[in-house]
């Protein structure tokens, strides 16, 4: 679903009804042209404290890769601030990862940051696969070690499978389209084939290396995002690669619905100054979360859960809170 550019001058006010409740639409929209990406880290941190961009991911198919950004605008006439997007791993979605990038660009054109994740199918199974068996998997420390070390046959495998990214990344590169970049997300979980190894040659080696190798490939335009989930909830920088390898520090929140306050210091903590967000949630957040916690720079609802954990009373609160952008009122 690719949507025309709306223009970049002030619009009428539009009234949208919901039951029995009369909401405002924002009133102005905001293109994005072509920009650095330190225009959107400066940007990020800009707002800490004071305000939140909305976000909502979309997961495959890839066919439809605006589907539940949709489901937004269905609930609150609003389009999120920032949109997320998969690089995939079945054929068939992988097939159309041009339709994602494509998505991407009219995301940015229309005023919304762009995220992208990869669940990538691991190296010691074929280039595609399913989620089960192939992203969701556990290869033993030897196999890993094999991944991380460069002339072996697992390390040969995973660089072919990032070097075919590259091409697509390069496209938003070329049209100035800065990407929330977001690998080995839930770095300290255990359902994932590069996760739950902590220590300088466990999952902080492997981001390492595709920070690295992305940067010898030119790609300038991504912002790279490292991520743990709230469970196991201590001792997260066990997995952290370094500050000069994270621009923005993320939380993932599945087994609470909002971060604790403990969650949030660490975060903060880790962080150092950088921005934080929280990179995947189930449940919208809600007034109390948004005042206690002020320092999440943006959230995003994951696919199915947004209309799955929660009403439309509750995602409609979430939009129109005075803390929280949406797409147009995002602005560098």
């Amino acid at each position: 679903m690719v949507r025309i550019p709306r223009p970049a001058i002030a619009l009428a006010s539009t009234l949208v009804l919901f039951g029995a409740g009369i909401v405002y639409t924002a009133s102005t929209a905001n293109a994005f042209t072509a920009t650095s990406k330190s225009t959107v880290i400066n940007y990020l941190r800009s707002i800490t404290g004071t305000s939140i961009v909305s976000g909502q991911h979309n997961k495959e198919p890839a066919t439809a890769p605006g589907a539940y950004t949709q489901q937004v605008n269905a609930v609150t006439g609003q389009w999120p601030g920032l949109w997320g997007g998969e690089m995939m791993f079945r054929s068939t979605d992988q097939a159309n990862r041009q339709r994602v990038i494509d998505q991407a660009k009219q995301e940015w054109a229309n005023g919304s940051l762009v995220a992208l994740t990869w669940h990538a199918c691991s190296p010691t199974v074929g280039a595609t696969c399913e989620f089960e068996g192939g992203v969701k998997t556990r290869i033993t420390d030897a196999q890993f070690q094999q991944v991380v070390t460069g002339g072996t046959a697992l390390n040969t495998t995973w660089r072919s499978r990032m070097a075919a990214v590259v091409p697509y990344l390069r496209q938003l590169r070329d049209a100035g389209v800065p990407v929330l970049w977001r690998p080995f997300h839930e770095m300290n979980e255990t359902w994932n084939w590069w996760g739950g190894r902590p220590g300088a040659n466990g999952g902080a080696k492997i981001y390492q290396q595709m920070k690295d190798y992305f940067d010898s490939q030119g790609l300038t335009n991504l912002i790279w995002v490292w991520n743990v989930q709230d469970n196991p909830n201590a001792n997260w920088s066990q997995y952290y690669p370094g500050s000069n390898y994270v621009d923005v520090v993320s939380l993932d929140v599945w087994y609470k619905n909002h971060p604790s306050s403990g969650d949030y210091s660490q975060m903060q903590s880790i962080a150092a100054g950088k921005p934080i967000a929280i990179a995947e949630m189930g449940k919208v957040p809600n007034a109390s979360l948004l005042t206690s916690q002020p320092r999440w720079a943006y959230f995003m609802v994951w696919s199915e859960q947004l209309r799955g954990n929660n009403t439309n009373a509750e995602i409609q609160a979430a939009y129109f809170h005075p803390r929280v952008l949406n797409q147009g009122e995002v602005r560098f």
